[in-house]
């Protein structure tokens, strides 16, 4: 259950950071109350992880999701470049995510 919890911890680490492009966007009450319920949900989730998860691999997955996710996310929603070496970048992120998965 450990891992579901760390999966579900970088989901919300991702949306964390979609949602402080939203808020500096906006600016607005929405914004800052999506920020803190997704940050504060992705804090939440890693404790759970960790009761049970050794501290590096769980910070090293959590955060190789919220980096490649929050990527993805510029790319698709955002106009940001989708340069075939940022794929590429982004895909050796998930590969270790992954790596530390299968070794952990």
């Amino acid at each position: 259950m450990s891992w579901v919890f760390l999966m579900v911890a970088g989901i919300f680490e991702m949306l964390g950071v979609g949602s402080i492009n939203r808020f500096n966007l906006n600016k607005d009450k929405q914004s800052l109350f999506l920020l803190l319920l997704t940050f504060g949900s992705s804090f939440i989730f890693l404790y759970l992880a960790m009761k049970s998860l050794p501290m590096g691999v769980s910070y090293a997955i959590w955060t190789g999701i919220g980096a490649a996710g929050g990527a993805m996310l510029g790319m698709l929603f955002y106009g940001e470049s989708k340069d075939w070496r940022r794929i590429i970048f982004i895909g050796i992120i998930l590969a270790s995510v992954i790596g530390l998965k299968l070794i952990g």
